[in-house]
């Protein structure tokens, strides 16, 4: 069995829980942040927001081409918590547990802490780097 890791970042951002959770469950916001590259351009962006529902994106990228990211909802409880299964089958076909836990932070705003479970070793040192800039993408489309 190949060794795993545990990826955690944490981002304060200065929106309301509520607006943070619903971004990354609407797929005309989501499309802006999740998964997106710098490069890239979004080309799918499909959402089923329900317990049991899936998730897919595509980013095509100039240096490779088309890019699936997938998953499946696991937990979807507004405004606190997001839990979903997470896959990037073109670099590995397992899945991940990515949770997002969302709470109020004092003085305003809220805290976002993103943990992804089961991360092949490998890939975590990238997989944090990730995960920050989406983070990061996402604060700047909740301030457009």
């Amino acid at each position: 069995m190949n060794a795993t890791a545990v990826v955690k970042v944490t981002r304060h951002f200065n929106a309301s829980p509520e607006r943070v959770f619903d971004a990354w469950l609407d797929p005309a916001m989501a499309c802006r942040f999740l998964f997106a590259t710098r490069d890239g351009e979004m080309i799918r962006a499909e959402v089923d927001p329900k317990v049991g529902g899936q998730f897919t994106f595509v980013d095509r990228r100039p240096d490779m081409g088309d890019v699936l990211h997938t998953g499946e909802y696991l937990e979807i409880d507004r405004p606190r918590r997001l839990a979903f299964t997470f896959a990037v089958p073109q670099f590995n076909p397992d899945f991940t547990k990515v949770i997002v836990e969302i709470a109020p932070a004092p003085g305003g705003g809220s805290s976002v802490t993103l943990t992804q479970a089961q991360v092949p070793a490998e890939w975590a040192d990238r997989s944090k780097e990730g995960w920050a800039m989406i983070l990061g993408w996402l604060e700047a489309a909740l301030a457009e």
